[in-house]
């Protein structure tokens, strides 16, 4: 069992900024090597409660470039972590960066499948209101039995995510 207190809090507005500072500090350390810098997860959707920790999906042509976006980030302070057993994501940590919130950073090659399953999962929550009332329910309650147990609030709310991506699914071959 994971010791990891789990806090969700509702939407906040704030979040939007927190993205912005986050991505422009990336932008002036990666240049042209990042074809966009998206924000993905619980806190890029309005009105979704969600872990205060702003999810980052910097995405570059491929694969070929990692080595040299690892060498810019390490400049600023970001480590490599490799992909931690999900192909196509590379994570970094980070220490020292208390002017900016708490974030995930994530580097994807443009035509990798978890890129692809990130930006469809916040796009569909982003119209539709109904299932961010309903995930934020889910996760909510999740925090609430689980506080102290990272692995059963993800096994709480799994449910819940499978049947969008089963719903993205069919709004795409439906």
């Amino acid at each position: 069992m994971s010791k990891k207190h789990v806090v969700v809090v509702p939407y906040d507005e704030n979040w939007k900024q927190a993205f912005e500072d986050i991505k422009r500090e990336l932008e002036v350390a990666l240049g042209n090597l990042a074809l966009r810098i998206e924000h993905v997860g619980s806190t890029s959707v309005e009105g979704l409660s969600a872990k205060p920790i702003i999810d980052i999906d910097v995405v570059i042509r491929d694969s070929s470039m990692l080595g040299t976006v690892i060498e810019a980030l390490e400049k600023i302070d970001y480590r490599h972590e490799g992909d931690q057993g999900i192909p196509g994501r590379e994570v970094f940590k980070y220490d020292g960066k208390e002017h900016l919130m708490k974030h995930h950073l994530y580097v994807c090659a443009e035509d990798a499948a978890e890129l692809k399953r990130h930006l469809a999962f916040r796009d569909y929550l982003r119209s539709h209101p109904d299932d961010v009332e309903e995930y934020s329910r889910v996760k909510e309650e999740g925090a609430k039995l689980y506080t102290y147990d990272i692995d059963k609030y993800i096994e709480h709310k799994s449910p819940f995510i499978e049947s969008i991506y089963e719903r993205i699914k069919e709004e795409n071959h439906g």
